[in-house]
């Protein structure tokens, strides 16, 4: 099974091995927006939107896409949006990059990530802008890289908030970002078998770890499924997804993961699902706020009445005793 080592430089269109059965295979994502691009009010089609794109797609840049990789989400209340505003959103993914890594190669396995790169920024550049017929109701698109794919935007964006200014770390700390948030990952992916369908820390923190060293992990359920998707575009079935946050002991091994796992989607050995999970860099200290919230709830907690509290930071009940450790002692030599 290959890892992804720290020191070896992943190239953009290899998959990696994982623990657990798990597996990172590359892709390219772009994100859409859709506005009107004539005087129609009428609704898109979301079954003749992927059917003329996917013909787009594979007559213009030879590019297949199947149909289930193409994400619409309809806004709702249209009659009461401008008509400048955007009237669904959604993504496309392809993962057959085959015709691609032919490509590549034929300039040097040194250039293979700059000039993928480069293929990528000029392939959503001519998506950017271009309008669909859709039986004689038109559609404009525009297309972006989702941020966390665009490794390079991310590191560049840490990079100037260290020399300019901080959000979430203090300019004084000097301190480089070290935490990985992963959202719409299966819950059951990251489960101990035949234990529970919740996801464990245990084994989580197996998988992860072989990036480099965990100084922090957090699990929970990952259940937004967004405020402006219409009612149809989300998965309402709480616990299926899991939001999993990473701090490393390491800024190194924080950039290698991060690289490794920016532009790839996420499979199990013997499943046909496949997670194109999202992935960015903490930017608001999530570890150190959490830590705060708990030492003020702690602080501003009632001394009176304290035989049942909540500890807001982990959500659960906890006990206190009333009864003090003379009082036990005094009890125990009576009887």
């Amino acid at each position: 099974m290959s890892h992804p080592e720290p020191n070896k430089t992943l190239l953009p269109t290899e998959s990696s091995d994982l623990e657990s059965g798990l597996s990172l295979t590359p892709r390219i994502k772009l994100n859409l927006t859709i506005h009107r691009a004539d005087k129609s009010v009428s609704p898109i089609d979301e079954w003749k939107f992927k059917r003329s794109f996917i013909d787009y797609l594979r007559k213009s840049h030879s590019v297949a896409v199947p149909e289930e990789d193409i994400k619409v989400f309809k806004y709702r209340d249209l009659k009461k949006r401008k008509r400048e505003d955007p009237v669904a959103r959604g993504s496309f993914i392809v993962v057959d990059l085959g015709f691609l890594s032919k490509r590549l190669r034929l300039n040097g396995e040194d250039a293979i990530g700059e000039e993928f790169l480069k293929w990528r920024k000029q392939f959503a550049a001519e998506i950017d802008g271009i309008e669909l017929n859709l039986e004689g109701v038109k559609f404009r698109l525009n297309a972006e890289v989702p941020e966390g794919d665009d490794f390079e935007g991310m590191k560049k964006e840490w990079e100037e908030l260290a020399a300019f200014g901080t959000r979430g770390y203090s300019r004084s700390e000097k301190q480089q970002p070290d935490t990985i948030i992963l959202r719409g990952l299966p819950s059951r992916w990251f489960a101990e078998p035949r234990v529970s369908s919740k996801p464990s820390m245990l084994v989580t923190h197996t998988i992860f770890s072989v990036f480099g060293k965990i100084r922090n992990l957090d699990v929970s359920e990952d259940n937004d499924i967004g405020e402006d998707e219409d009612e149809d575009g989300g998965n309402l079935v709480t616990g299926l997804n899991c939001k999993i946050v990473v701090q490393f002991e390491s800024h190194k091994d924080f950039c290698n993961a991060l690289k490794v796992l920016s532009g790839r989607s996420l499979n199990k050995q013997g499943s046909r699902l496949r997670a194109d999970y999202e992935v960015t860099w903490d930017r608001d200290g999530f570890f150190r706020n959490s830590r705060n919230r708990s030492e003020q709830s702690k602080r501003w907690m009632p001394v009176t009445d304290v035989g049942n509290y909540r500890n807001e930071a982990s959500g659960r009940h906890a006990q206190v005793s009333r009864i003090s450790p003379d009082d036990a002692r005094r009890k125990r030599l009576k009887d």
